[in-house]
């Protein structure tokens, strides 16, 4: 590898600056906003992959082939100044500043009022190596002591990933440590910087496996830096400035296309497991499924449907009944959705060698190709070989669209579970058809998954194209968030799990993948003891996705009722779900509409409360939840950080008052989950706590948690009919909520928008019991836990 040194300006053509280096190589530095700005090298003015997948200004979809990768569409283009001083190349928006030097470095600034403060410095002593005989690249920046450094998307450990260094090669990591292990499943190369008040981010746009180093490496001959390295693929890279952290978030989600909003019951519990699909009877233990949540009284909206329905001798083969094992398919379907559950199916993107339409998908060149023949690559695949599907060849894309209509969708079953998509095919030169222009596996491995989900995504909305799609992704990149809720893969079954869980969860939401969750249980390993399984579930509760999936080493099943002693508690809690489910979907709504993440570390909303960057169990559910899950066995009280809002907390169950900014020891016997409540939070709240289906969803209670002195907030709360995309047609129902108190009364404006019509016609308005002062709604005294009817509130 050799660095480049020169940077001799070449041209200025729009909002794209051109300067040549050494070795053929061209720096491009594009000025897409007032706070991004893109860095990308080309050499004989060529990227090695000319598209790419994952930027999607505007929040759009990217077409299968791919975005031309020289291009700005969809991005505002800000005016800008380009001036010289000496051997520096400078180019200066409203928000960011950048410096070409002699030798090649860059330097940042950004702009705090009037003021140019350094943002980012690259290493003087050798910022950018290319390779001579091989096609690695490195990019060094120099690190400060006192930064922090958050995101890459799947990780495990600590939040903070300052010190550390990782690996993006997607793996199926089954029964993986979420402390230690890496690499996972995912590939997100992108992580946040905060320093000195300010974050900023970058994305490397580059699907080749990489390395992050964040301060784990030392040299003697350097300044203490941080690095990307990456085993091929372009130097493509966004910079992105908060100047928050949660600003960054926001921007990056932007960037990659945001976030899918799908069905209201995709937040609801959904059951799985392997074991029922695997069974010889299956459809009888299925069906004995819905039975036991009717007799347990387990609200459940889903169940996904685990790959042994595709078996023969205990190997999987995609697009494969085995009739035996579930003879009607369609009576099973059936038997789900009379009980108002919905179906997702396991679908493989790998045929084993002896699939029984392996030879089909063989003459019609669907394969990825093996590097040094025209045959089909054959890789390690579930205890056998296979050969992987090629999602760069349209016709493997409508192959696979027409079988989950043939094979799913037309039998009942409406969702996929596109799994086992990490694309382990270490022959790195293997051949993809490349949409016309060969592409190595190495260059694209982790794009195969996203085409996977968009191919699937794509077939399930022309079979039902007036309802919103729900899919699940296990692997996938940067713009899997376009299509898919995803989780955290097979995890382990231990404490450790659920308590490093909580931070593999925040880090996946801090880089832009907001619908997230985790096997509530754990996957692998022994069957949870009671009291895990009772906290795991308390946890889960409190993610967008919420699934008990496992696959024990015991052949016991993860399940509601597999402690008869708690089996109270579990149902408890997950009707607490369904309680807080309008708040939930809430928070759904706006991760889609406003780019807000769902889960927040307590940093995300309280920047200069320098005690929520300690590392920490607890975190935001919503803006609103404050959620203290309790992560070490036989822990029965609770000692939670109330971050300083200048408003303070509620206990959500005794609605006890606390003020903000200081540490208070709670009880958390094994029945209850400790949660606190913003001060001038007001929760829409279900009284049926069974349903998430809006035509069963006919109460609404505002719990209304008023500030103790004096403060005034505004909020939203979105809802419609959870199905469809008439929302988009003014078919919902938003409430604005003005919240105004002080010392001598509570007073609450409401009004309305949408022409949507809920199955509940009134809201409840509740304040807390120990709340003395008098309330006002829309003018008028109220007592609380008066009914408020919606034809009585006015238009906005």
């Amino acid at each position: 590898m050799k660095t480049l040194k020169q940077a001799k300006f070449l041209k200025q053509e729009g909002n794209r600056i051109d300067i040549q280096c050494e070795r053929d190589y061209v720096l491009h530095l594009f000025v897409l906003e007032q706070d991004i700005i893109r860095v990308a090298f080309t050499r004989k003015n060529s990227f090695k992959l000319d598209r790419t997948w994952a930027i999607s200004p505007n929040c759009e979809d990217v077409p299968f082939a791919g975005r031309e990768r020289f291009s700005t569409e969809g991005f505002s283009l800000p005016t800008y100044q380009l001036n010289f001083e000496h051997d520096v190349i400078e180019i200066v928006t409203e928000k960011l500043k950048v410096r070409v030097h002699q030798p090649l470095t860059l330097e940042w600034q950004y702009n705090k009022d009037g003021n140019w403060l350094p943002l980012i410095q690259e290493r003087k002593t050798g910022a950018y190596l290319f390779g001579i005989n091989n096609n690695k690249i490195s990019h060094f920046i120099e690190r400060s002591l006192d930064e922090n450094c958050y995101g890459l998307g799947e990780k495990a450990g600590d939040l903070n990933r300052k010190g550390r260094r990782f690996e993006m090669r997607n793996l199926d990591a089954m029964g993986y440590n979420a402390e230690k292990t890496d690499p996972l499943y995912k590939h997100v190369p992108f992580y946040i910087t905060r320093k000195n008040d300010v974050s900023y981010g970058i994305y490397y746009d580059n699907l080749a496996q990489c390395w992050f180093d964040l301060g784990n490496e030392l040299d003697n001959y350097h300044i203490a830096y941080k690095s990307y390295r990456a085993e091929d693929g372009d130097m493509d890279y966004y910079v992105i400035l908060g100047p928050s952290t949660l600003e960054v978030t926001k921007k990056y989600t932007a960037l990659t296309g945001g976030t899918i909003f799908g069905p209201r019951w995709g937040l609801g519990y959904s059951g799985s497991t392997m074991s029922y699909t695997d069974a010889e009877d299956a459809q009888e233990q299925l069906k004995k499924f819905v039975d036991l949540c009717k007799e347990h009284d387990i609200p459940c909206d889903s169940f996904q449907l685990s790959s042994g329905y595709t078996s023969i001798n205990g190997k999987r083969y995609v697009f494969n009944w085995n009739y035996d094992k579930i003879p009607e398919p369609l009576k099973m379907s059936g038997y789900f959705r009379d009980a108002g559950m919905q179906l997702a199916a396991n679908i493989k993107p790998c045929m084993l060698q002896d699939h029984p339409r392996y030879k089909e998908a063989q003459e019609l060149g669907l394969f990825i190709k093996d590097s040094e023949s025209e045959l089909p690559e054959r890789s390690v695949f579930w205890d056998d070989e296979g050969s992987h599907l090629d999602f760069t060849n349209p016709a493997t894309v409508q192959w696979w669209k027409d079988n989950i209509k043939e094979q799913l969708l037309e039998r009942g079953i409406g969702s996929t579970w596109n799994d086992n998509n990490e694309f382990e095919i270490w022959d790195d030169n293997a051949k993809c058809v490349g949409f016309g222009k060969e592409t190595p596996i190495k260059l694209i491995r982790p794009l195969h998954p996203l085409l996977m989900m968009k191919a699937s995504y794509e077939a399930q909305k022309e079979f039902a194209p007036h309802q919103r799609p729900y899919l699940i992704s296990r692997s996938g990149c940067a713009g899997m968030n376009r299509y898919v809720q995803t989780w955290s893969g097979d995890n382990r079954t231990n404490w450790t799990t659920l308590r490093y869980n909580i931070r593999m969860g925040l880090g996946m939401s801090l880089s832009g993948l907001y619908n997230v969750g985790h096997d509530v249980g754990g996957f692998s390993g022994d069957k949870p003891e009671p009291e895990l399984f009772v906290r795991w579930v308390q946890n889960g509760i409190m993610h967008p996705r919420f699934t008990i999936h496992s696959w024990n080493d015991d052949k016991t099943v993860n399940e509601p009722w597999m402690y008869p002693a708690v089996t109270n508690i579990i149902r408890d809690t997950i009707k607490l779900r369904y309680k807080l489910m309008p708040y939930i979907y809430n928070a759904f709504w706006q991760s889609h509409q406003d780019l807000e993440p769902m889960l927040r570390p307590t940093f995300l909303d309280h920047e200069h409360d320098m005690k929520t960057y300690e590392e920490t169990d607890d975190y935001l559910f919503g803006k609103d939840l404050l959620v203290a899950s309790v992560v070490e066995k036989g822990q029965r009280q609770r000692e939670v950080y109330l971050p300083q809002n200048n408003a303070g907390w509620y206990d959500f169950h005794a609605h006890t008052y606390y003020e903000a900014g200081q540490t208070v020891t709670v009880g958390a016997p094994l029945e209850r989950l400790p949660l606190f409540v913003k001060a001038g939070a007001i929760l829409p709240l279900s009284e049926r706590t069974a349903y998430s289906c809006a035509k069963q969803d006919t109460s609404r209670e505002l719990l209304v948690f008023p500030f103790i002195r004096e403060g005034e907030a505004t909020s939203t709360i979105f809802d419609d009919d959870g199905e469809t995309y008439r929302y988009q047609h003014n078919g919902y129902l938003q409430l604005t909520l003005k919240l105004s108190c002080n010392k001598d009364s509570v007073n609450l404006n409401i009004q309305k928008q949408g022409t949507w019509t809920p199955a509940y016609n009134a809201l409840k308005i509740t304040l807390p019991e120990t709340e003395t002062r008098p309330l006002t709604v829309n003018g008028k005294v109220f007592k609380s836990g008066t009914e408020l009817s919606l034809g009585d509130i006015k238009e906005s």
